[in-house]
């Protein structure tokens, strides 16, 4: 037959419910007449066919055309469940991703590198997964120690090694291999032997966060033993970090110290650390940072994430946060969940909803069980109607005013300024 061709993956196609086995967790009223079956099926055909046209589009000559496949790729892993169409493929897949991260420059190398884990993410934990991570990591460790590669390759490769072997790595000991590599690029970072910091690009700066937050994730699977030596060698230092002049890696360092001191808790409820003191100051200074000289969003953001970073290491608290997904919901009680969260999140985007409800990898990852089956029916009948809404709002709102009224006619008239 005459060759269609092949448009580009898009929100719309996202939307739609194509895959018999994740229907029950769409919210859209199912169609009440007979060729409504049919018109999913085609629909479902239609959505494959597009998903076949972009693994071919991957060995195309065009870097363009290999580019957007890879793309429309990564946004068909990131929005749907397609475990059993890409089980069928992976080999194939994973061939392409390879040929791209070999062959490819800048852009195409990083896409291959966040579809390598989407890939990874689909598959879940098992064999399958290994055998694709077991290609692909040679590759990874090459792209990310070679100074000469793309920067922005690298920043890709080093996010998504990290979350790949948290996924699909099998040997405890790679896991430590894996983050010695890490370590070759954040210590970098570290303050020289005088005490000054070194002077990094933005580019390289980003490299390095991305290789610090990916080490931190592979912290929350390290056996005690693995996790004494790493606070003993890198929490004194990791200290340096906080007097960067990039606020991400400032950011970066304070979130890993508090994961550190929570991990450090788990092992030994009575740990000490000798600077304790010290990195508390610090801590409260970057909390309450007035410096003119950065810029006020930095400011903000940055007296945020510290002020949670300073209750940790003094208190060992976590401002709990409440993830909200169809009729479930799950806490971000720690900052473990939070690290992993952020990993995952970072991969799926808009997509880490639906993943929580249907993803069975993880679900099994956040300790959700198994995906609850949720019929249209229930849900339109869980939905408040629009004007019952509209009814809600207005209240909240009148009650609202009359509070701010209250409040308004209590204020003391304290003159002419």
């Amino acid at each position: 037959g005459q060759q269609r061709a092949v448009q580009p993956f898009s929100d719309e196609d996202a939307s739609i419910e194509t895959l018999s086995h994740c229907s029950s967790f769409s919210d859209v009223t199912s169609v009440a007449d007979e060729g409504g079956e049919a018109s999913e099926d085609t629909a479902q055909e239609d959505f494959q066919y597009k998903l076949k046209g972009f693994i071919d589009s991957t060995v195309d000559k065009s870097a363009k055309t290999r580019q957007g496949a890879l793309d429309g790729l990564k946004t068909a892993m990131a929005t749907r469940i397609l475990y059993e169409f890409i089980s069928e493929r992976r080999m194939t897949i994973t061939d392409s991703i390879e040929r791209c991260l070999k062959k490819g420059k800048g852009e195409e190398q990083r896409a291959a590198a966040s579809l390598a884990c989407l890939l990874c993410i689909q598959l879940g934990s098992g064999i399958e997964s290994e055998e694709v991570f077991k290609t692909l990591k040679p590759i990874f460790k090459t792209i990310l120690a070679d100074g000469s590669a793309n920067i922005q390759a690298r920043q890709a490769v080093a996010t998504s090694l990290g979350l790949c072997t948290l996924v699909a790595e099998d040997d405890i000991l790679d896991v430590q291999a894996t983050m010695e590599c890490f370590e070759n690029l954040f210590t970098r970072s570290y303050a020289k032997a005088d005490g000054t910091c070194p002077s990094i690009n933005p580019q390289t700066s980003q490299l390095h966060i991305n290789a610090l937050l990916s080490w931190a994730l592979l912290l929350t699977i390290c056996s005690a033993s693995q996790l004494k030596d790493i606070l003993k060698k890198h929490l004194p230092r990791l200290q340096q970090l906080l007097e960067s002049d990039d606020v991400n890696m400032r950011i970066a360092a304070g979130e890993t110290i508090a994961l550190l001191f929570e991990l450090a808790r788990d092992i030994d409820s009575e740990f000490e650390f000798d600077e304790w003191d010290e990195l508390c100051n610090k801590l409260n200074a970057l909390a309450t940072d007035c410096n003119k000289h950065r810029a006020k969003t930095d400011k903000r953001k940055q007296r945020s994430v510290f002020r949670d970073v300073l209750k940790a290491v003094e208190e060992g608290d976590f401002q709990s946060e409440t993830i909200r997904f169809g009729t479930e919901r799950m806490t971000i009680d720690s900052w473990v969940r939070k690290r992993t969260y952020d990993a995952f999140r970072e991969f799926v985007g808009s997509g880490m909803n639906y993943h929580l409800q249907a993803n069975e990898f993880i679900r099994d990852v956040f300790e959700l069980g198994p995906p609850i089956l949720v019929d249209s029916a229930t849900m339109k009948a869980m939905k408040i109607s629009r004007f019952e809404r509209h009814l809600h709002n207005s209240a909240a709102f009148k009650a609202r005013t009359k509070a701010r009224s209250k409040f308004r006619d209590k204020r003391v008239d304290v003159g002419e300024f």
